[in-house]
């Protein structure tokens, strides 16, 4: 019977499963979305309702391959601390401070690996995805929240905290005048998060537009994309302003690790704009006479979470 590699990526919509061969052919995919906070109920509530939800799916998927899972690996959106074993970091906040491995070992009655869905990600894409030959690959997802990663030599880079890579919660570097300070979920303000997530970025662009919604309703980031591909001033004006930010935290990451390629992930990382402009903006905040640093999509997209996931 041949070996299955199984994996998970937990995020802060959807929760995506994929089945392995040993010679990495899909065998399954299913997603669903992720369960919500209801007004009504405590954070314990969605997080009982989140690990439900992964046991409905692997469940389901056993069945459909007619095969119980050994061994399953999970990104989700923070880290596990060394020092207790429980979730810290994490934007989907419900799963801050529980013992998320046990819960799900015992609802799945299978080995459970866990890792930050970033790092799964660059684990992903410098394997064989868009990074794949590069020795040195930070691994960016700039979604419903900002993560990274660092893959060297193939290798997933950790440390004694568990934080590799964490560029998200850092201040946004060289700020301009006219840049709001917004809360960020860690406690403090002005987190790169907060101006380069996709719901950062739709409070920002709300911030520095004429162009407003009814009832402080704000433009999606896909709306104004669209709006970008229809030659929108508006729009052209938003995003030039967020390749910027995005330019200024990519240096000091280049600055600091010197990577041969930077992969980007996540929804916000679909708008092909990015990739004519950060890198012309990355010279004036680089240390270096040249830019070598390669700034690529990422090659599974969205999926690369979860096959970074199987390969736990």
């Amino acid at each position: 019977m041949q070996k299955l590699s199984v994996g998970l990526d937990l995020g802060g919509t959807k929760i995506e499963i994929i089945v392995l061969s040993a010679e990495n052919e899909v065998l399954l995919r299913k997603r669903i979305a992720t369960p919500i906070a209801q007004d009504h109920q405590t954070p314990l509530h969605q997080y009982q309702a989140i690990v439900q939800a992964i046991k409905t799916l692997i469940q389901a998927s056993e069945l459909q391959l007619q095969r119980k899972f050994l061994q399953v690996g999970i990104g989700i959106p923070g880290a596990i601390s060394p020092a207790t074993g429980l979730v810290k970091n994490a934007n989907t906040t419900c799963l801050i401070g529980q013992n998320f491995q046990q819960d799900l070992e015992q609802a799945l009655d299978c080995g459970v690996k866990i890792a930050n869905d970033a790092d799964c990600f660059v684990l992903s894409e410098a394997l064989d995805g868009a990074a794949k030959g590069a020795q040195s690959v930070f691994g960016v997802i700039i979604g419903t929240g900002c993560g990274g990663g660092l893959v060297i030599n193939q290798q997933l880079v950790s440390g004694p905290n568990a934080i590799c890579g964490e560029w998200g919660h850092n201040p946004l570097p060289w700020p301009q005048a006219d840049e709001t300070l917004l809360p960020c979920y860690c406690g403090k303000q002005g987190c790169i998060e907060t101006f380069l997530s996709g719901p950062g970025f739709e409070k920002q662009a709300a911030r520095h537009s004429s162009v407003t919604k009814n009832d402080d309703n704000l433009f999606s980031s896909k709306e104004w994309h669209q709006a970008l591909l229809a030659g929108d001033k508006n729009a052209l004006a938003v995003f030039d302003n967020y390749a910027r930010q995005l330019a200024k935290s990519l240096a000091t990451v280049i600055n600091m690790t010197d990577p041969e390629v930077i992969v980007l992930g996540g929804g916000m990382s679909n708008i092909d704009f990015l990739y004519q402009r950060v890198p012309e903006f990355l010279p004036e905040y680089v240390f270096s006479d040249q830019v070598f640093t390669r700034l690529v999509k990422a090659e599974f997209g969205d999926s690369s979470g979860v096959r970074g996931a199987a390969f736990l």
